[in-house]
């Protein structure tokens, strides 16, 4: 018989309290490790340091004059902004821009719905990486749980009719080539995330086209921004919006969307 079998119970509870204990403390370790590398952005001093130029631009011409524009509310620019540093994984920028969504207005329920919403938009890593970042805001700003919508809730109404015609087109179109992505395209997207109502339509929208554009994904945006136009964004704004995503996706990325946007805007105007 094994020694760990003739332990007295006293010795073998004492054995299991260490372990637990350990094991409790490697966790906590490693979440503080995890919260200490997190990097955010240089300080304005710092990045003088490095780049000169680059520091005024993003003092003078960004921060002081571009989120400063009327054309677009500093609550949209920062759901444009975050959209564009989730989907594209740049995690150093994301704590000083959740910071400052918070501080422009977008409610942690919103941020929340946004992670889960670019999960599918932008791919579950993403998503992953924006969590571990929030996690750290919320905790910073004593957001709790009971501020995030659960992950079941009772969905907006259906528009039936949009809907089946939109599944209809996928489906005739992709059904054989990948039915599982539109079975999933249907049941998951949307019948359940774009009927979540912890964001609203415009904003998922918003945030979608943002998305789209970050990552050169110009075919999918004329479907998503007739939605978005829809779902009550103006022209203006959407133009606008080109003119943020310029500064956080870059030039070439805006340029390749801007004749899809000029288009949509021709055939709504007709």
């Amino acid at each position: 018989m094994s020694n760990i079998a003739n332990r007295d119970p006293k010795t073998h509870r004492f054995a299991r309290l260490v372990s637990v204990t350990c094991a409790a403390l490697l966790l906590s370790a490693c979440a503080h490790e995890r919260k200490e590398s997190m990097q955010e952005p240089l300080s304005p001093e710092e990045l003088k340091s490095v780049s000169p130029a680059f520091e005024r631009y993003t003092s003078q011409t960004v921060l002081d004059g571009l989120w400063k524009r009327p054309q677009l509310a500093p609550r949209d620019r920062s759901i444009v902004t975050l959209s564009v540093l989730i989907a594209r994984n740049q995690a150093i920028e994301i704590p000083f821009h959740l910071r400052r969504a918070l501080d422009n207005g977008v409610k942690p329920a919103e941020i929340s719905e946004m992670i889960a919403h670019l999960a599918f938009y932008s791919g579950w890593a993403n998503a992953t990486a924006a969590s571990t970042a929030a996690k750290q805001i919320f905790d910073e700003r004593g957001i709790g749980a009971d501020q995030v919508p659960s992950a079941d809730v009772a969905p907006l109404p259906l528009n039936q009719a949009a809907e089946q015609q939109r599944a209809q087109t996928v489906n005739e179109n992709f059904g054989s080539v990948a039915p599982g992505v539109v079975q999933y395209t249907t049941d998951a997207l949307f019948r359940d995330l774009w009927l979540r109502p912890g964001l609203a339509p415009r904003d998922r929208s918003l945030v979608t086209v943002s998305a789209l554009v970050a990552n050169g994904q110009v075919a999918q945006i004329p479907y998503h921004l007739n939605r978005a136009m829809d779902n009550g964004l103006t022209k203006d704004e959407a133009s606008e919006v080109l003119t943020q995503l310029a500064f956080y996706a870059g030039w070439p990325n805006v340029f390749s969307a801007m004749p899809v946007f000029k288009d949509v805007f021709s055939k709504r105007a007709t």
